[in-house]
């Protein structure tokens, strides 16, 4: 499956929008639209969160974990979920925007996906575009609010 990305602009520097995104607890507050129940363990690289999806009769279950960190550009993770069907890994990459303010990329690349996700790729693209977009639009108010 192809990749989706995401991306939006905030006015803070990309050092202080790295440091929020490094600490894995803070996905929680730009997250919880979309996952639930988070726990946390670990320093920044090797942390891990798991969260389960909030959707109704949804029992699936993520877990995250810091693969890499290059201060202060690019943020990647793994992720594992559908029962260990689905992997993903998501990075962060941070730009110069403008005004010294910074650009934020989100990039989800499928790994491994469910049988049936990958025969309807474009309606599990879709909703992981929806999903991120409102993720990066929500962590743009955490960090401009």
């Amino acid at each position: 499956m192809k990749p989706v990305t995401v991306s939006i602009t905030v006015a803070k520097p990309p050092e202080q929008v790295f440091d929020f995104l490094e600490a894995l607890p803070n996905h929680e507050r730009f997250l919880d639209h979309y996952l639930t129940e988070w726990t946390f363990s670990g320093p920044d690289i090797g942390a891990k969160a798991r969260a389960r999806a909030n959707a109704v009769g949804s029992q699936d279950w993520f877990e995250f974990e810091v693969v890499e960190s290059e201060q202060p550009r690019r943020i990647a993770e793994l992720s594992s979920s559908a029962g260990g069907k689905r992997t993903t890994r998501g990075t962060y990459r941070l730009q110069d925007g403008p005004g010294g303010g910074t650009r934020i990329t989100f990039e989800l690349e499928f790994l491994e996906a469910p049988r049936a996700e990958r025969l309807a790729s474009i309606l599990t693209r879709a909703f992981a575009k929806r999903v991120n977009a409102k993720a990066m639009r929500r962590l743009a108010k955490q960090l401009d609010g």
